[in-house]
């Protein structure tokens, strides 16, 4: 009640000075739920269709689109918890949804290929031409956007979706995990039978490679579970298209396989609620209860009679093992089940706050504990 008091009081103040884009991104924040201690603002608010994140040197934050084709850089130069500065760095690109940065250089994972933006804060105002570094992936626009991250082995990671929504291909390509030096080189398949993944993170006390995954459509509103899978060593199978979830064999595609022979997921989401970014929380800011444990931005379902998702998850670790997973962040979708945000990417700041992106309403959250 006191927040959307002093919302209101705000809106009176400074109603003049809101842009009716930015006056509805800051309506959608009394409506979010968060625990106790916990406080939700605007870091960015002119950001269209953002969604992944990640942080450069000097406080930079880089966010990719997907539909809006742009790549975008946003700075806190003031500390005062709200980007000043944004920059947009490319445009009319094909679906750029995978960003990470490294050694001065940002790079961009689209369908077809990844490209790399050299010495990007030095020239963050007239950006140089990219260097493609790999142009030898699929351009389907089915499942072909991409999530891409710097491993502990300072390889780059991304993916390969399917280019349906259940089918068998003859290109191996296709459903895959893989890695590649930053200058493009050795480019390696490391595992297969993975449908649609756009997030993942290391764990830090074991540096083990954990991914959400998408699962299939038209089996139902319950049917299959979309998962959290970990990834131990190169050639594994997660499954796609043959078994679902690690307990549902595919009634189309099955054939004669069956589900042992594939490796189960490490903990399962409700059916279809869209699991993408995920963060392992290894910052100071946030009770000791947090530390090590998984934040997970569960987009939302499209396809459910009754719609799910659209929250930030926790996913709770024990013995290194997934044991829990409770509700962080809820209000994006209302009881009388209106859409006001969908949350898309996670990322830690230096300080131990976390950044949310939201592609429906173009804009970044932070989220803070205070004591």
């Amino acid at each position: 009640m006191k927040l959307t008091l002093l919302f209101r009081a705000c809106l009176v103040g400074i109603g003049s000075a809101l842009t009716p884009f930015v006056a509805q991104a800051q309506a959608v924040l009394p409506s979010l739920q968060l625990p106790a201690g916990f406080k939700i603002s605007i870091f960015a608010d002119n950001v269209p269709n953002a969604r992944s994140l990640a942080l450069g040197d000097n406080g930079i934050v880089y966010v990719s689109t997907r539909q809006a084709g742009k790549i975008y850089a946003v700075q806190d130069s003031d500390g005062d918890g709200k980007a000043d500065k944004t920059y947009t760095l490319a445009s009319h690109l094909y679906l750029p949804n995978g960003i990470a940065y490294k050694a001065g250089a940002l790079y961009v994972a689209q369908p077809h290929r990844i490209i790399r933006f050299d010495q990007i804060e030095k020239h963050l105002t007239a950006p140089p031409k990219p260097v493609v570094i790999f142009d030898k992936l699929p351009a389907n626009k089915h499942h072909g956007w991409k999530y891409l991250r710097f491993g502990p082995d300072n390889k780059l990671y991304s993916a390969v979706g399917a280019p349906c929504n259940s089918c068998e291909s003859n290109q191996p390509i296709y459903g895959t995990l893989f890695r590649l030096n930053p200058d493009g080189s050795e480019f390696e398949i490391i595992a297969n039978g993975v449908r649609n993944t756009v997030g993942f993170d290391w764990q830090p006390t074991t540096q083990a490679l954990y991914f959400t995954e998408n699962g299939r459509d038209n089996l139902g509103d319950d049917v299959p579970p979309d998962e959290l899978n970990h990834w131990q060593k190169k050639g594994e199978h997660f499954g796609y298209p043959y078994c679902h979830a690690g307990e549902i064999l595919d009634p189309d595609l099955a054939g004669n396989k069956q589900c042992s022979q594939f490796v189960a997921p490490a903990w399962k989401f409700k059916a279809h609620n869209a699991p993408l970014g995920m963060r392992f929380y290894q910052g100071d800011q946030f009770p000791i209860a947090y530390k090590n444990q998984l934040f997970v931005a569960q987009h939302g379902s499209w396809n459910r009679s009754e719609p799910d998702g659209y929250r930030i998850a926790l996913v709770t670790f024990k013995d290194n093992q997934p044991v829990d997973e409770q509700v962080f962040i809820s209000g994006w979708l209302t009881k009388t089940g209106q859409v006001l945000g969908r949350p898309v990417d996670i990322l830690e700041l230096p300080n131990g706050s976390l950044l949310i992106s939201d592609d429906k309403q173009g804009v970044i959250y932070q989220v803070r504990y205070q004591k």
